[in-house]
């Protein structure tokens, strides 16, 4: 098949990689002039262990197979990653029966060597810690992620793909057995077609004629600011505290140097925004201190934001990825990617996997 994927970020490259290997031709679209320019290049660079996501859901499946196709990844191609490994805390009493309740999905989930400690255990890990108690996960993971989506292009482009840049994606249309789109102003023929577009997802789809809107999913924004923190790093492993709702809490991640980060928070948007306002350094710092008392006055330094493409808001339970193919909308070789947020990074090749074993049924 000649395969059009739309976007260039960590899920199209994989998706692209995937049906090059297979022996299609494939072609990346991507609007911007480089890959990796949205979700992709504002994450947490966390390969996560997969025991948050409810068991038998897209989200828990993929990012277990995904993970461990990833750090085989990495070791192949030499992309840059670590396995330090996290603690997820409670730092009350009241918070340990969550901890408990993602120790047992992780466990249905089939997350390996997941073990609940007392907080003394932890805090023999992590001396800095304050918390009651802790779920360690060993398997959680950071990885450079551009170097990740450099290695992908590689790939693709060895395998005979290609990545189109500045390439805005306009009207698809039906044409015989195949697909028609307008790509920059050029009407290109395509026998399949894969939106991976991100943030973009839902506007790609509202562009394809006679595809059901009832279908297109509401797409809700959720800002994520990150903070650098100065010093010398202070813990040797993720630390995570309880979730929240939107996500994970405002987390402590180390990148491939050894410095910390913290973040995301959670702040519903109406439009992407990728400032850091300084001041939400008060809550930041007050979150963490829950489970590092020693942060130091002054440390947290504004860093980047991201935007997650999410499915569902406030007060709403959280939604699994959503992957809309033939069997589902009845369109020939089209595969809509919808609410790929995180663990995106972490399920990338085995999300990949899927799409192309949907377009060959």
């Amino acid at each position: 098949m000649d395969v059009l994927v739309i976007g260039a970020g960590i899920v199209g490259l994989a998706v692209a990689r995937a049906l090059a290997r297979r022996g299609h031709f494939v072609v990346v679209a991507e609007a911007e002039g480089a890959i990796g320019t949205g979700v992709s290049s504002r994450s947490s660079e966390v390969i996560h262990g997969g025991m948050y996501y409810p068991a038998g859901s897209l989200r828990a499946r993929h990012c277990k197979q995904g993970r461990r196709m990833l750090y085989a990844f990495c070791e192949s191609h030499g992309v840059p990653h670590g396995r330090p490994g996290k603690l997820i805390v409670a730092t009350s009493e009241d918070e340990r029966a969550a901890l408990e309740a993602i120790a047992e999905r992780g466990r249905a989930n089939g997350v390996e060597d997941l073990a609940l400690l007392e907080g003394r255990e932890a805090r023999a890990l992590e001396p800095n810690l304050s918390c009651v108690a802790a779920l360690h996960s060993p398997q959680t993971g950071i990885v450079d992620s551009h170097a990740l989506m450099l290695a992908l292009q590689g790939d693709v482009e060895d395998a005979g793909g290609a990545i189109a840049f500045h390439s805005e994606v306009g009207a698809i249309r039906r044409d015989g057995e195949g697909w028609r789109v307008d790509v920059s102003g050029e009407a290109l023929a395509f026998d399949a077609i894969v939106n991976a577009a991100g943030l973009g997802a839902q506007a790609v789809a509202r562009r394809v004629e006679a595809y059901p809107a009832e279908r297109i999913p509401r797409q809700v924004l959720a800002k994520g600011s990150y903070f650098g923190c100065l010093g010398r790093p202070a813990f040797s492993r993720l630390i995570y505290p309880a979730p929240v709702e939107g996500g994970l809490g405002i987390h402590l991640t180390l990148d491939l140097a050894g410095r910390m980060r913290f973040g995301p928070d959670v702040e519903w948007v109406d439009e992407p925004d990728y400032g850091v306002d300084p001041a939400r350094a008060q809550v930041f710092a007050q979150a963490i201190r829950r489970y590092w008392p020693g942060l130091p006055d002054d440390a947290l330094t504004p860093d980047y934001a991201g935007i997650r493409p999410k499915l569902t808001g406030p007060g709403e339970p959280a939604a699994d990825f959503r992957i809309d193919g033939p069997a589902e909308h009845g369109l020939v070789r089209l595969v809509h990617l919808f609410g790929i947020e995180s663990p995106g990074l972490t399920s990338g090749l085995s999300l990949a996997e899927e799409v192309a074993d949907r377009l060959e049924a």
